[in-house]
């Protein structure tokens, strides 16, 4: 079963934590919440989007993203 795993902030981050994951055979899945609808204002208040995935990769998923982001600096 997929969870929310953790709050994405652009595409550029989505690219590169999807492409990691997939290397590393963790399923994923990378929703954005951009709606054309409402001409993106979900993404104003929400952020870029959000990555869910099972909750047994939730640890190594927030290791790669924070070396990806940088965020362990």
């Amino acid at each position: 079963m997929f969870e929310r795993i953790l709050e994405i902030q652009n595409e550029v981050e989505a690219g590169l934590l999807e492409k990691v994951l997939d290397e590393r055979e963790i399923p994923n899945q990378i929703k954005s919440n951009h709606d054309t609808a409402y001409d993106g204002i979900f993404q104003l208040q929400l952020g870029w989007g959000y990555l869910l995935a099972p909750q047994e990769y939730k640890e190594e998923i927030v290791r790669i993203y924070t070396d990806i982001t940088g965020g362990g600096e």
